[in-house]
């Protein structure tokens, strides 16, 4: 390892730079993959299924309201 840094020190400012933003890019691509797996197998639940279903049941009051009042304006 203090070969590596020794290394990397040794190297120009925007080199080290560029080698940061890599290593950076890799590591969000890495935990981004690991979330949309993780929430493969969590939708997948059939609980997850008809808790999401409970939560949405607001919005969808709220989707008919907006729905309704748009259409008592549009039709006299």
């Amino acid at each position: 390892m203090r070969k590596i840094i020794h290394h990397l020190r040794s190297k120009s400012e925007r080199e080290r730079r560029d080698i940061l933003h890599m290593l950076t890019i890799f590591f969000a691509l890495i935990l981004f993959t690991v979330w949309v797996y993780s929430l493969g197998e969590n939708f997948l639940n059939p609980d997850t299924r008809k808790k999401i279903g409970q939560d949405l049941k607001p919005l969808s009051v709220l989707k008919d309201n907006l729905v309704g009042g748009y259409q008592s304006i549009i039709e006299p």
